[in-house]
């Protein structure tokens, strides 16, 4: 028996037990076969099909299978093949597929269309698709070496499948550049833009990589002011191998704080007095739109709708709607929000002094997550193959979230000694990976939960067929018929994915997808290049 929940035209989930007759009402949605794909015969796309949904292509109301009615996937073989429809320029951010995960054992797997934004200052992916599985397993931190004379990298950010660095050089003669990251080989230079001691936000935005520069002033990290006077607070394009072409002067700013795209629009901020938020509109043009009560606004982040600020002045957050502000209240006794993550479809945001996380509950109403350690600054966040961790201050630790607000420290990433204050600064996910910058050592470390294939091209909007197949030697993810990412080898039949917690289709731990879904499809074996070629012709539009 074919497990299948059609969904009604409104999206709301019809809960019938499971029939033999559902599978037919849900082929008989969909599109007959076309093209060269048509050499499968029809019977082969059902072998083996543990579960399919036809769902709707409005989005809203999908159902979640109990654990006990899911597929059991244990260590064995699986596909999933799914249509899905997401709009670049749309007020949300996407979000969860499909996963299946139990936070308490870190066991399941999810497929997610990632965006993470407000990584203090960087939007560090944006619309990357992720297939990954865990089984409670964790790598080491490993070195990654330092970008130039990096005293840290402010910015991390993928791009076209590439990590990139923008450092803070802040030497007599030295400035901050851009480096890109490539395993086991040096950073390579992709070259300075004005001169100023920091890159400090990135931003990809109609497909191009979009940097901010400024005049950190070192002093705030208890280290010696720099030897670097050159002021900051341009935005610069990055044109390939050592090229930026300049997007103009935020005006009054020696340095850019924030940075973030909201409803198809790049947004930059200031990072010191006075504070300003501009919106860019083409050449070297930026609109100033204004700030809250003249506050500063720093990491900025999509939720809900809206587009969130971080402060440096007074502990608050706020919302910009694309016209007003409003203020989110203060978060405890804090003075300073330095970043953002969304989890479990919630926001969430770092605090100094009191090194804790907050949760986001309405406006005015902050839910304590939690202190980690004794910290007092809390950092980069992200959820990386289901696990919620941070970076923090003074000691430069990266802490996961345990649930009932408790926090584990996972490793002290920068032992420098004799400095007051050590920081686990931004964070970026790359290659299956999670990247943490450090200072002052300048270094980048990189962590692993579980495995994940990943594909860090930003997705376009619109409908595309997603695949993702989990087989005993790997992890391997197709768009619109083509692979694109694969990891290396590893005993994947190791990893157990049978849990209790129930199968979340457009949901999870990195928050519910925005946008349209269709012809969901679980296979309990790897299913064939044709195969998919096959489902990526029946285009659920036509």
């Amino acid at each position: 028996m074919i497990p299948t929940w059609p969904l009604s035209t409104d999206g709301a989930a019809h809960r019938h037990p499971w029939c033999p007759l559902y599978p037919l009402i849900a082929v008989a949605l969909l599109c007959p076969f076309t093209g060269a794909a048509a050499q499968v015969p029809a019977d082969t796309l059902e072998r083996e099909l543990a579960g399919r949904w036809a769902l709707t292509e409005e989005g809203r109301g999908w159902p979640e299978v109990p654990a006990g009615r899911a597929p059991r996937l244990g260590k064995g073989d699986f596909s999933i093949a799914v249509w899905i429809h997401s709009d670049e320029q749309s007020n949300h951010v996407p979000g969860d597929v499909l996963s299946q995960y139990d936070p308490a054992k870190r066991r399941g797997f999810h497929l997610t269309l990632k965006s993470n934004m407000g990584v203090t200052s960087n939007q560090a992916n944006w619309r990357h698709l992720q297939f990954g599985i865990d089984d409670d397993r964790a790598s080491a931190w490993k070195d990654c070496g330092q970008p130039g004379r990096a005293l840290f990298a402010f910015a991390l950010a993928e791009h076209k499948g590439a990590l990139y660095a923008g450092t803070c050089e802040p030497g007599k003669g030295e400035s901050g550049r851009v480096y890109r990251y490539a395993a086991g080989e040096p950073w390579h230079d992709c070259g300075k833009l004005d001169g100023a001691n920091s890159v400090s936000a990135f931003a990809v935005h109609d497909e191009a990589l979009y940097a901010g520069t400024g005049k950190y002033r070192v002093a705030g990290s208890a280290l010696p002011e720099s030897e670097n006077l050159t002021l900051g607070g341009r935005v610069f394009r990055y044109a390939g191998k050592d090229r930026w072409i300049d997007c103009g002067q935020l005006p009054q700013a020696e340095a850019v704080g924030g940075m973030g795209v909201f409803r198809g629009k790049l947004y930059a901020s200031s990072l010191y007095k006075p504070a300003g938020f501009f919106r860019y509109e083409g050449g070297t043009r930026w609109m100033d739109c204004g700030t809250p009560e003249g506050r500063r606004v720093q990491a900025l982040a999509v939720h809900g709708g809206f587009l969130y600020a971080s402060s440096y002045d007074g502990g608050h957050v706020y919302r910009y709607d694309g016209r007003n502000w409003t203020d989110c209240g203060q978060l405890g006794d804090n003075t300073q929000t330095y970043s953002f993550t969304s989890h479990e479809g919630r926001l969430l945001v770092g605090t100094w002094r009191s090194g804790r996380v907050y949760r986001f509950e309405d406006l005015g109403k902050w839910t304590d997550m939690g202190r980690l350690g004794e910290e007092l600054e809390v950092m980069g966040m992200v959820v990386h193959n289901g696990r919620l961790i941070a970076g923090t201050l003074p000691l430069a630790g990266v802490h996961s979230y345990e649930g009932n607000a408790t926090w584990k420290q996972l490793a002290l990433l920068d032992l420098t000694p004799e400095v007051r204050y050590r920081r686990a600064w931004t964070m970026a996910e790359h290659d299956g990976q999670v990247f943490c910058s450090t200072l002052p050592s300048g270094k980048i470390f990189a962590f692993t939960a579980g495995r994940q294939a990943a594909w860090g091209h930003s997705l376009p909007s619109g409908w595309h067929h997603l695949a993702a197949l989990k087989s005993a030697r790997g992890l391997t993810l197709f768009v619109d018929g083509k692979e694109v990412a694969r990891t290396p080898d590893f005993d994947a039949a190791g990893y157990n994915l049978d849990t209790d917690a129930p199968l979340r289709i457009g949901a999870g731990a990195n928050g519910p997808f925005h946008g349209r879904l269709a012809d969901l499809r679980i296979y309990r074996r790897l299913i064939e290049a044709r195969e998919i070629g096959q489902l990526a012709a029946r285009h659920p539009g036509r």
